[in-house]
């Protein structure tokens, strides 16, 4: 398990890649995910210190789930983290969203990283769910760390790449760079 420490405790870190979702509580919890045009909801509970984070590829389900493919859309993903919310003891009417992401990867295509963004944004003004901000837009990836306990996240740029289907795998890499002037901070 890796550990890292903050503060003088040992964090638990939990990555979160495309098309997952994780909860966590307590003081030493920490969720990270890495994202291009993919878009990450950290959502809590504040009476618990109970919360989590989602990442997901494309705004909404095109129709029918073919293949397992669900995982990839935000209605899903947003219903799952919800509902994992739920089931650990959090109320709906309490919960309060970050969101991240929805950066424009590559010009010339479609903005699937605006659709993202959108989605997201409506999602939480539909359920009713308290949006406290996030970082959503922008041209370059970002590295997003949630601490469910407290509610902090915190946001660094990474540098601008020429194309960017390597969220996946950059999700994976090693310790975070260091904090730069695209560094971005909530509480």
């Amino acid at each position: 398990m890796n550990t890292a420490r903050h503060d003088g405790l040992a964090l638990r870190p939990e990555h979160v890649v495309q098309g997952e979702h994780r909860v966590a509580s307590g003081p030493d919890a920490v969720l990270t995910t890495v994202l291009g045009s993919c878009v990450a909801a950290c959502m809590r509970d504040p009476a618990l210190g109970l919360g989590g984070m989602n990442h997901f590829l494309l705004p909404g389900t095109q129709g029918t789930d073919v293949g397992g493919a669900a995982e990839r859309y935000g209605a899903y993903a947003m219903e799952l983290l919800v509902n994992a919310l739920l089931k650990r003891g959090a109320q709906r009417g309490r919960l309060e969203v970050k969101l991240f992401g929805g950066a424009r990867m590559l010009k010339g295509l479609t903005d699937v990283g605006a659709a993202n963004a959108a989605f997201a944004e409506s999602y939480l003004r539909r359920e009713g769910l308290t949006y406290l901000g996030g970082s959503l837009g922008g041209d370059q990836a970002r590295r997003v760390q949630y601490w469910p306990g407290t509610g902090r996240a915190r946001q660094i740029l990474l540098p601008r790449q020429d194309a960017a289907p390597f969220e996946a795998e950059r999700a994976r890499s090693a310790p975070p760079p260091p904090p730069s002037a695209g560094e971005l901070e909530l509480f």
